[in-house]
């Protein structure tokens, strides 16, 4: 059963975040499930920190934009979602290749949202793991 209240999909989730730091990171979406989102980011020059490593803040953009975006899409129409809160550990360095991030709803609630995103290198070891508590605003 779909999460969703709004209108989804990669090409519109693409389309809304262009010229901004999601674009300009350049982080790609990926899948949109009935109750998940998937983005990757590339470890390259734009993303790394200067030792070589995927940026820990990098990191935490995707985990922010996926969550973001989910529970944006997973509140009702004229409803908007600002970020209260988020963490990161960040278990494994990422020197290459891409860093790709799975969000998935924790709590769906009328004024906040918890989602958890996972994130794993091309190898599809764990990178990172983020949690984002999201405020649900009412329309105004």
């Amino acid at each position: 059963m779909s999460i969703w209240k709004k209108p989804i999909s990669v090409e519109g989730l693409t389309a809304f975040s262009a010229n901004c730091a999601v674009s300009h990171l350049g982080i790609e979406f990926l899948e949109v499930g009935d109750d998940f989102l998937r983005a990757r980011v590339p470890v390259d020059e734009r993303t790394k920190q200067p030792y070589g490593l995927l940026h820990g803040g990098v990191s935490v953009v995707l985990a922010e934009t996926l969550g973001s975006s989910g529970a944006y899409c997973a509140c009702p129409e004229g409803y908007k979602a600002v970020g209260l809160d988020i963490n990161a550990n960040h278990l494994r360095a990422a020197t290459s290749g891409w860093v790709t991030g799975t969000a998935k709803a924790v709590h769906v609630g009328r004024t906040t949202q918890v989602w958890q995103i996972d994130m794993v290198n091309d190898a599809g070891e764990l990178t990172c793991v983020s949690r984002i508590t999201m405020a649900i605003l009412a329309p105004r």
